[in-house]
């Protein structure tokens, strides 16, 4: 189940979201020439990740700001950078760009937290911006649960998009991220699954935390009451476009 768009247009541009998005993917290219070597690659995980073992030490503190624009490869960026940009922009819109920024550093710092005390005495690079988006979906949900996000739902060869509320996404979202965690420290072998889902959580619940105050702002459950719990303003409407490439009949043999 993988999100490709909301319903919840912003009323003006997301100018932070989209340098975010600008930073991962240059530093994504800028790394691309170690990809070739292994060695060179780890080097560089080490050097700009996140290692619990070392923070917990009080060493390489720069790592939790670091992790955050460092990505393990093309889909891993790519998967990140499309949550960013279809919930970003919400977040941005409601907080400003310096707030929204904030709130993101802030998401990211938090999920790493978690992942430390679950994991302090790993040696795996924690990397990628998962922890930090994850805080912005955690704020999402809390500020437009009914919103519409059309989500491409694929099994085998059943392929098709439905539109489903984001409580239920995020939700189903966040479930899987409690149980991976918990499924890898049941197996004994803690963080280093190759997925720090410790962190992902974490940055959820970080993220709606930090969106508390302006929900509250807003009005809280008076707020819920006059959206009905979707945003403020009109949803965006996507129709299909038929193509403009005609359709080849098959011809029956007779």
């Amino acid at each position: 189940m993988l999100p490709i768009r909301d319903h919840n247009p912003a009323t003006r541009t997301p100018y932070v979201t989209y340098a975010l998005i600008g930073a991962n993917v240059l530093i994504y290219l800028l790394m691309l020439p170690a990809s070739d070597s292994e060695t060179a690659l780890m080097r560089l995980y080490y050097q700009w990740g996140l290692v619990a073992d070392w923070v917990t030490q009080g060493q390489h503190l720069t790592g939790l700001f670091t992790h955050m624009f460092v990505h393990g490869g093309f889909m891993h960026l790519a998967g990140n950078m499309l949550f960013l940009w279809i919930f970003g922009d919400n977040l941005e819109d409601e907080m400003g760009h310096a707030g929204f920024l904030l709130f993101y550093l802030a998401s990211g710092l938090g999920a790493a937290a978690l992942q430390i005390v679950a994991t302090p005495a790993s040696m795996v690079p924690m990397v990628g911006a998962s922890g930090a988006i994850a805080g912005v979906m955690g704020g999402y949900l809390l500020l437009y649960p009914r919103a519409r996000v059309d989500v491409l739902v694929f099994f085998f060869f059943f392929i098709h998009v439905f539109a489903v509320p984001a409580w239920l996404m995020l939700a189903v979202w966040f479930a899987l991220q409690l149980f991976n965690g918990a499924s890898i420290a049941a197996a004994g072998i803690a963080g280093d699954g190759g997925v720090a889902y410790w962190a992902h959580a974490g940055g959820f619940v970080v993220g709606l935390m930090l969106v508390l105050p302006l929900w509250l702002r807003r009005g809280g459950p008076l707020f819920w009451s006059r959206t009905h719990g979707h945003p403020p303003h009109p949803e965006a409407r996507y129709r299909l476009v038929r193509s403009h490439i005609p359709t080849v009949r098959r011809r029956r043999r007779r």
